[in-house]
């Protein structure tokens, strides 16, 4: 049961804490990164995850690991974001892996017309008092992305082997 409200909650609420760290702040903390990595190997090895399918998954991050720490190079991504998306792969492996790709990506799209739009007017008095916003609002300042990739990887969730394996029916009477 304990392994079962893990795989259910510990996900969600890393990506969103991940979210919420990129609009408020503009960084994802490594605690996050290294909390995901954590997560995954424990429930991987608790949920019975074999030494195949494990590699797979790390073959899968350290993928996504290569490309997103080169488009960082290249300036087009924040590091948070490139460990935030590699540890996503890791916990989806290369089976929901384009899926949450394309998904990230449209919600990213998305996210820097909003952001593009909200930038050409000026802030109304009452909210320009909040440095968050602020920060969000200068045109000079990044996409929070993180926001993107926490989005694309709560619409994959639901269909991984991680929430397909808990039983809700043993949950639900508890």
């Amino acid at each position: 049961m304990i392994l079962d409200a893990a795989r259910l909650m510990l996900f969600p609420a890393l990506m969103a804490f991940a979210a919420a760290s990129d609009l408020f702040t503009m960084t994802i903390s490594n605690k996050v990164s290294l909390a995901l990595i954590a997560g995954f190997v424990v429930l991987a090895v608790l949920g019975g995850m074999g030494l195949h399918e494990l590699a797979m998954h790390f073959a899968a991050g350290a993928a996504v690991l290569v490309v997103a720490f080169a488009c960082f190079a290249m300036g087009w991504m924040g590091g948070g974001d490139a460990k935030v998306i590699s540890c996503v792969a890791l916990w989806f492996g290369f089976d929901h892996l384009l899926n949450y790709l394309v998904y990230a990506s449209l919600f990213g799209g998305a996210l820097t017309l909003l952001l593009l739009y909200f930038r050409q007017w000026p802030l109304p008095g009452l909210l320009s008092g909040q440095a968050w916003l602020n920060r969000l609002h200068d045109r000079q300042t990044g996409i929070p992305y993180g926001i993107a990739l926490a989005l694309g990887a709560l619409m994959i969730y639901p269909e991984t082997q991680w929430i397909k394996a808990i039983d809700l029916t043993h949950l639900a009477m508890r």
